[in-house]
């Protein structure tokens, strides 16, 4: 039987912010743009999301009077990936 893949984490630009937050304590909106080569205005729309979600922490501060936004996978955050990466897994296993 198929589980349903979490619809949030099934766009391509959530799921690769969530991967890459995954991998690492807390990133920079730098950083996750220069990774996913997304654009600002589309990465911010797709961090929202996830925020609303509660899949991750956004923390808006200043460096060198310049407006710093650092992004943190929250624990529902990990569990949902966690969740959709076996549910794939799942998908994947029907081959064999």
């Amino acid at each position: 039987m198929f589980k349903n893949l979490d619809p949030l984490l099934h766009s391509q630009l959530r799921l690769a912010v969530v991967s890459l937050l995954m991998a690492v304590e807390e990133a920079e909106f730098i950083y996750l743009k220069e990774k996913t080569g997304s654009t600002s205005g589309n990465l911010s729309v797709q961090i929202s999301k996830l925020k609303e979600a509660g899949y991750i922490e956004v923390e808006k501060s200043f460096r060198d009077n310049f407006p710093l936004t650092t992004c943190k996978i929250t624990n529902k955050g990990r569990k949902a990936f966690e969740d959709y990466v076996n549910a794939l897994e799942g998908y994947i296993r029907q081959k064999e």
